[in-house]
């Protein structure tokens, strides 16, 4: 049953975003949710060769040390690993969620989520991880990986986690933009959540006419819906959007074949979402 929120935590400041929107989603769409923290493969050791410098038996007694000081080091990691893992857990609890469950994993974090994705409804991500804290121009590293692998709709956390009162759907008229309203449609999330679907770029007969079908999925569902197309670049029109309006989440299909279609494999929209302050709904 493909109904469990997926809640990425690495111990960055984005974490605890994560965590309040994972349990916001968990409590309007019922759902449990499950914390997974993915150590990183081991780091390679240093290429310094220090032979030359080891006489007798030092070379031994280094080797010794510094396999015990690796293997304190794995200890260290795995330990931090479940305190980051207790704290979410009990942030989504006071949150409301009642069945939560944690996962400590190795190795890489996209073979990580295509292990447990089938039963996931959702995967909840932060902007940027840990090492990237204070770079505030540079998305996460794992970001793109993740949204070119998922099979799920993935939600990019914000810095901060506001109940979301309102949506925004960039949409183009495209297949992943299809598969955006399709989603929203099908889903409990959004039910009482007024949406706005708009489209960047010209006003043609041909997008209205697009907006119009869009727009009726969405009201068969029982949304409440509104419909814009306005002129400019998508970056600066949709950001200003959410600025302006109040909007508490931006939804769009991840690849799309006009000028939003670029998150992961372009500029235009990776600048949107890296200067977004809401969270970013990803479906492709």
């Amino acid at each position: 049953m493909t109904n469990k929120i997926i809640a990425l935590v690495d111990g960055s400041i984005y974490s605890e975003s994560v965590c309040h929107l994972s349990a916001w989603i968990a409590q309007r769409t019922k759902s449990p949710v499950e914390i997974i923290h993915v150590l990183g493969r081991r780091e390679p050791p240093e290429k310094a060769d220090l032979s030359a410098a080891l006489r007798l038996g030092a070379r031994s007694r280094l080797l010794e040390e510094l396999t015990e000081l690796d293997a304190q080091r794995a200890r260290l990691l795995s330990q931090r690993g479940r305190a980051i893992l207790e704290d979410a857990r009990d942030i989504v609890a006071r949150d409301g969620v009642s069945e939560v469950t944690t996962r400590l994993r190795r190795g890489d974090i996209v073979e990580a989520i295509s292990d447990v994705e089938q039963d996931a409804r959702v995967i909840v991500i932060g902007k940027r991880g840990e090492a990237a804290d204070f770079a505030k121009g540079h998305l996460g590293s794992n970001l793109e990986r993740i949204v070119r692998a998922a099979h799920r709709p993935v939600f990019v956390a914000a810095r901060a986690f506001k109940p979301i009162e309102s949506v925004l759907v960039a949409y183009d008229g495209g297949a992943s933009a299809n598969k955006a309203v399709d989603h929203i449609a099908r889903s409990s999330f959004f039910e009482g959540l007024p949406i706005t679907v708009v489209s960047v770029g010209h006003d043609t007969p041909e997008m209205r006419q697009r907006l119009a079908e869009a727009s009726a999925r969405l009201a068969a569902a029982g949304l409440d819906v509104d419909t814009r197309i306005v002129p400019g670049q998508p970056d600066v029109e949709l950001g200003r959007m959410v600025e302006e309006h109040g909007f508490g989440m931006l939804a769009m299909g991840a690849y799309g074949h006009s000028r939003i279609r670029s998150l992961v494999i372009g500029s235009t929209t990776t600048e949107m979402v890296r200067s977004c302050k809401v969270p970013v709904l990803l479906i492709r």
